[in-house]
Formats: structure tokens, C-alpha cells, sequence
């Protein structure tokens, strides 16, 4: 096996084993994730992917690192999606905290998977039809205005099609039974409301997905640096909803920031073959200038209550 097989064996173990202590020691209890222990992890993941980012600048050069570090920042600042739309699903299936890290943890192991045979899709296709970037990158500014201009709605999981087509699939049980996502009762086996919460962080990722995963082959289409940085930002993605979950209301001005970064990555794209191409230090510059500006402006501008409602001092 050539060295690049042994990388891809090497992070593949590596994530492994990861996920083995997460769950097996320190999670082997179902408790409520406290704020402290949630910094902690934030600080761990992305400390890791530090680390990883060093190790890739010592064996493959600086372009490499810089690519990988774009890439990690790309997708650990879209992730912050994924954690409004956790907020709302535990919300409103009012999830126990303890269990809500057992959710998480089985949906961000399905998201790798799925995540993965997307890389693997889009480097095929990168490959075989180059012209499909000038596509990626098309769909991307149309995503970015679309996160921009559009205002917030209500979203209404029990109307969602996936959780109508599994419940007459498989009976769910009116109440959570536990950690457990399925059980037996009276000799039929039926799926737990934490299962159906599981099963909707599963399709948001992938909803997700479809968007940051071609933004990323505007950075690189190396399927190493494409993955592992995917890889990196889901795995903070737990920690980082616990982190921050209490304040995310307060960021409103994120999506807006996300969004031009979208639209940004989706010109980066359709100017890759061209005399006026981005570099990635450019591209990095933008995409930290993007985040930092929605995440000032968002405290500089408090978000308003709407009309007809009162301040929570006020009520």
C-alpha cells in the first residue's frame, strides 16, 4: 500500500477510536452535558484538528494546511445550521437533556457515512466532468442570497414527510422510553420518539450537506483534505451545540454571514479557471472577515422582540 493509503487507514482508526472513548467512557452514562464539560470538548476537537492541521504542513507542505484549515473553517462555521435545527428538534419533542447527547452522537456517526459517499460522489464527478464545479458553484450563490434575503420561518417537524412515511412504517411509542430508540411492547416492536429525533437530525444533515460539501471543492478537490476537514468540523458538532446552544439567539446576524460566505465560495468556484482565480489565503481572509462581522453586528444590534411581545424582564 502506498503512504496515502496508510493516511486514509491511519485518521479512518484514529476517528475510531475517538468515538470509542467518547461513548464508552466518557458518555458510558446517560447525563446532562454541562456547560463546562461542553468547552472542554469544544476546545478538545478543535485542538485535535490543530494538531492535524501541523502534522499536514510538516508532511505535505504549507498549501496543503492552508486548504485543510479553509476547508475546517468552512464547514465547522456552516455546522452552526445544524445546531439551530438541534436546538428546535429537542425543543420541540422536549428530549431530556441527558439523552440529548445519545442523539447527537449516533446522528453525527451517520452523518460521517453519509458525508463520505457525498465526497466520494463529488470527486467522481469533479473528475469525470469538470464542468460540474461551474454548477456547484452556481448553486451555491443562489443558496448564499437565498440564506440572506430570506427571513425566518417556523418549522413544523410532525408535518415533516420522513416522519409521516416512518410512522406508517413502524408504530412510536407515545412517550421516551429511557435512552432506548427501540423497544418491545406487548410482542411489537415500535420505535421511540428519540428515535424519530434521531432520524430528523440525520435528514437536516444531509439537507445540510448538500450545501457545504460543494463549498468546500471550491478550496480543494483533494478527497483527503475534503474529508478529514468535514470529518473534524462534525465531530465538534456536538460539543459545540451544548456550548452554545443557550445563546444561539443571540447571533442573528450568523446566517447573514453565512450566506455571503456561501455566495463568496460559489464566485470562488465559477472564477476557479480563469485569470481572475481566488487564492485561498484571500478566500480564508474573506471567510474569517464574514463571521467575525455577523457575529459583531449581531452584538452591537440586538435582535428586537416581535411585535405584540414583551422583553423576558418585562413579562
Amino acid at each position: 500500500m502506498t503512504l496515502q493509503h496508510w493516511f486514509w487507514i491511519g485518521f479512518n482508526l484514529f476517528v475510531l477510536a475517538m468515538l470509542a472513548l467518547d461513548l464508552g467512557v466518557f458518555h458510558r452514562r446517560a447525563h446532562v452535558v454541562s456547560l463546562r464539560e461542553a468547552i472542554i470538548w469544544t476546545v478538545v476537537w478543535i485542538s485535535l484538528a490543530m494538531i492535524f492541521n501541523l502534522g499536514l504542513w510538516y508532511l505535505a507542505g504549507p498549501q496543503k494546511a492552508l486548504e485543510f484549515f479553509t476547508g475546517y473553517l468552512i464547514e465547522y462555521s456552516l455546522s452552526v445550521d445544524n445546531i439551530f435545527v438541534f436546538a428546535l428538534l429537542f425543543s420541540y419533542f422536549a428530549v431530556p437533556a441527558k439523552y440529548q447527547h445519545r442523539v447527537l452522537f449516533w446522528g453525527i456517526l451517520g452523518a460521517l457515512v453519509m458525508r463520505a459517499v457525498m465526497i466520494i460522489a463529488g470527486t467522481l464527478l469533479i473528475a469525470k466532468f469538470a464542468w460540474i464545479i461551474y454548477v456547484f458553484g452556481g448553486f451555491l450563490i443562489l443558496t448564499g442570497i437565498k440564506m440572506i434575503v430570506k427571513k425566518e420561518e417556523e418549522i413544523h417537524p410532525e408535518n415533516n414527510p420522513v416522519v409521516r412515511w416512518f410512522k406508517r412504517l413502524m408504530p412510536v411509542t407515545a412517550g421516551y422510553r429511557e435512552d432506548k430508540f427501540f423497544v418491545r411492547e406487548n410482542g411489537v416492536r415500535m420505535a421511540t420518539p428519540l428515535f424519530v429525533v434521531l432520524l430528523l437530525v440525520e435528514v437536516s444533515d444531509l439537507i445540510f450537506a448538500v450545501d457545504s460539501i460543494p463549498a468546500i471543492f471550491a478550496v480543494t478537490t483533494d478527497p483527503f483534505i475534503v474529508y478529514t476537514s468535514n470529518v473534524f468540523a462534525i465531530l465538534g458538532l456536538r460539543s459545540l451545540y451544548f456550548a452554545l446552544s443557550g445563546v444561539m439567539d443571540k447571533f442573528h446576524y450568523l446566517k447573514v454571514g453565512l450566506g455571503v460566505v456561501l455566495t463568496f465560495v460559489g464566485v470562488k468556484m465559477l472564477l476557479a479557471h480563469t485569470a481572475w482565480k481566488i487564492d485561498t489565503l484571500v478566500s480564508l481572509g474573506v471567510i474569517v472577515l464574514s463571521l467575525t462581522a455577523a457575529v459583531v453586528m449581531s452584538l452591537l444590534r440586538p435582535k428586537q422582540p416581535e411585535a405584540g411581545t414583551s422583553p423576558p424582564d418585562e413579562q
